[in-house]
């Protein structure tokens, strides 16, 4: 029961922020504060069935507020929403304390600082008080205090008066009829039999909280509780439309497709080699209805595969939704007016990038308001508000993410400069302009001359790099002086299986990410050279020739076939041979880690197959040969 209630109401809160940040720009929107006061007085409901007394108590003060608010006895002032942030937050602190596996009883009680502000905001006051800055993160500063102790005065604080303590311990009759509106007249058993059916009650009182709370003139519509829950009308009420799996489950059920489309191929293929043969009579027939049900169990674990992809997969949203807020603060903290643009959040992608992206989207944010964006907007001839666009978008089998800050952008020569004094690099690397921009991801890169709290110590972009390649990802990094800076990634949008292209290095099978395929061109026996190196003229442009074998290591054969590489600096990557096409699953590399190689996979015919690296290739094989000069 508490597991469920932590899973609903951290969507709840979430969805809290989002409706604050709104507000915030439309205090006359009656239909906000109603969802914002039916989102606490569900959680409330919720908290106090499984013994959240300091969350029951911020969710009811918080309740009071947004009453007033809605029904005009209170002005929507900064302090209110101010108020009502620190309360949200409070909330998603304790929430994700239990969803970390907390014990309810380890909780902090609600700090003094929240409880004023609430107050003041609940009595009309438009400023805040100096001090109540510092309740910005509560969960962090408040003591804990006895779980005991702290009962009495949540209870006190849903009805004013009520006691909620019983021997000692307690009284959940009392604090149901202290939580729920009309439940006064129910009886208080005084004995442990006559209480079983008042406390059996409370888990169906729970999930009813919202509709009950009628009594207390909301609107019964309007409660915002998932299409997915059980209907509590009656016992042939409509039924949940969607269950909550654990993802080790569902990543077990990926698992366990993949393999069966692999086996499905393997066995096609041996069906084939097979027809090759003669059969007659009997034999024949078999062969006949052998190959009618291997096709049918292929199309059925191909259906399997798919169905099973499309429950991992999430929109970005869930995660975007967490940043106007964070961007909110941020530019406050920085004395800049910031305003966040997302579009796109209903971009689908695993949930596995979903769950990784976050920490990479906070440290660009982080860096575009801190560097990107100018203190002294009028000066540089641009809007006192500046704008960060969040954008997501589908292309192909990859999602594409953008950062764009519409700030100072970055001077190439001044990050090259600063890569040099800190012996980064030497003056022989990063000649060009877009070399010298992607400097900035180097561990230790920063030009900050002082560390503050945002940014300077030169880690988080370095950070972004890895964490967004370790899921086959690419980052790239776009800029021009006075106008701003586009961060662009690439992600696949499922990660367990990709569309590749076979091809032969000297006797090796080796698989090429097809979103970096462009097309097949066969080589010459003699090529022309620039500075020393290969290059052949393909559509009118001369593209530099690399041979797939040599950059990994292999000693390189007769490589008459190239393909040319749809990445941001083209060129053509010679092999011996192209086997076709295929989707494979890949498993990662984990024992050993091998460069330009980003796991393996088994072709239709069983054989192992090394996975060439999307990062790798975008980089124009440069890794490896970086890696070979060391």
């Amino acid at each position: 029961m508490l597991k469920d209630f932590v899973v609903e109401a951290l969507e709840l809160a979430t969805n809290v922020e989002e409706h604050l940040l709104t507000l915030e720009r439309h205090p006359d929107d009656l239909e906000i504060l109603n969802a914002v006061f039916r989102a606490f007085h569900t959680i409330k409901g919720g908290a106090g069935f499984v013994n959240l007394p300091a969350m029951v108590s911020a969710c009811h003060l918080t309740e009071n507020l947004f009453d007033a608010l809605r029904t005009g006895k209170a002005p929507v002032t900064p302090l209110a929403i101010e108020a009502a942030l620190q309360a949200s937050g409070f909330v998603a602190d304790q929430l994700n304390e239990l969803s970390n596996g907390a014990a309810p009883d380890s909780l902090a009680s609600m700090p003094a600082e929240l409880k004023d502000i609430l107050t003041q905001a609940i009595e009309g006051k438009s400023e805040a008080p100096a001090p109540a800055a510092a309740a910005a993160a509560p969960a962090a500063a408040a003591p804990a205090a006895a779980p005991v102790a702290a009962a009495p005065a949540a209870a006190a604080s849903v009805d004013g008066s009520a006691s909620v303590m019983k021997n000692g311990e307690l009284d959940w009759p009392a604090l149901y009829q202290a939580l729920v509106p009309g439940a006064a007249a129910a009886p208080v058993a005084d004995s442990p039999a006559e209480a079983a059916p008042v406390t059996a009650a409370a888990p169906a009182a729970a999930a009813a909280a919202a509709p009950a709370a009628a009594a207390d003139g909301e609107p019964k519509a309007a409660a915002p509780v998932q299409q997915n829950r059980r209907s509590t009308d009656s016992p042939g009420g409509a039924k949940e439309e969607s269950i909550r799996i654990d993802a080790v489950k569902l990543d077990a059920l990926l698992e366990v497709a993949g393999e069966s489309v692999q086996a499905a191929n393997q066995a096609a293929v041996l069906l084939e080699k097979l027809q090759q043969f003669k059969f007659e009579g009997t034999a024949a027939a078999l062969m006949s209805t052998l190959a009618e049900t291997l096709g049918r169990a292929s199309r059925y674990s191909s259906e399997l595969q798919r169905a099973t992809l499309s429950t991992r997969m999430q929109p970005v949203g869930r995660l975007f939704q967490k940043f106007p807020r964070l961007v909110r603060e941020l530019a406050k903290d920085l004395g800049k007016d910031v305003d966040l643009v997302i579009t796109g959040a209903e971009t689908e992608v695993d949930r596995v990038v979903v769950d990784s992206l976050y920490d990479p989207l906070v440290h660009m944010l982080r860096n575009s308001l801190d560097h990107g964006i100018e203190v002294d907007r009028a000066a540089a001839g641009k809007p006192n508000k500046a704008t960060i666009s969040l954008n997501a978008w589908q292309a192909g089998s990859s999602v594409m993410i953008e950062v764009f800050d519409d700030g100072k952008g970055m001077d190439p020569d001044m990050l090259r400069g600063k890569a040099l004094a800190k012996g980064l690099i030497n003056e022989h690397q990063a000649l060009t302009a877009d070399e010298a921009l992607q400097l900035v991801f180097l561990p230790g890169f920063s030009t900050k001359e002082v560390a503050s709290s945002v940014s300077g110590r030169g880690v988080g972009m370095d950070v972004v790099k890895t964490a967004v390649e370790k899921h086959r990802g690419t980052i790239r990094i776009e800029s021009t002086v006075g106008k701003g800076t586009k961060f662009s990634i690439r992600l696949p949008i499922e990660l367990s299986i990709i569309p590749t292209m076979l091809v032969r290095c000297a006797g090796a099978p080796l698989a090429l990410p097809m979103a970096v395929v462009e097309r097949v061109v066969e080589l010459p026996e003699t090529f022309d050279e620039v500075g020393g190196a290969p290059v052949l003229r393909d559509q009118g442009r001369p593209l530099p020739v690399n041979s797939l074998a040599g950059v990994l290591g292999y000693e390189p054969g007769n490589e008459r076939v190239g393909i040319v590489m749809a990445v941001p600096h083209p060129y053509i990557l010679g092999v011996e041979s192209v086997e076709g096409t295929a989707d494979l699953v890949i498993k990662p590399l984990t024992a050993i880690h091998t460069a330009g190689i980003t796991g393996t996979a088994r072709s239709a015919e069983g054989e192992l197959v090394l996975v060439v690296g999307l990062s790798f290739l975008l980089d124009g094989c440069r890794d490896m040969e970086r890696t070979a000069v060391a």
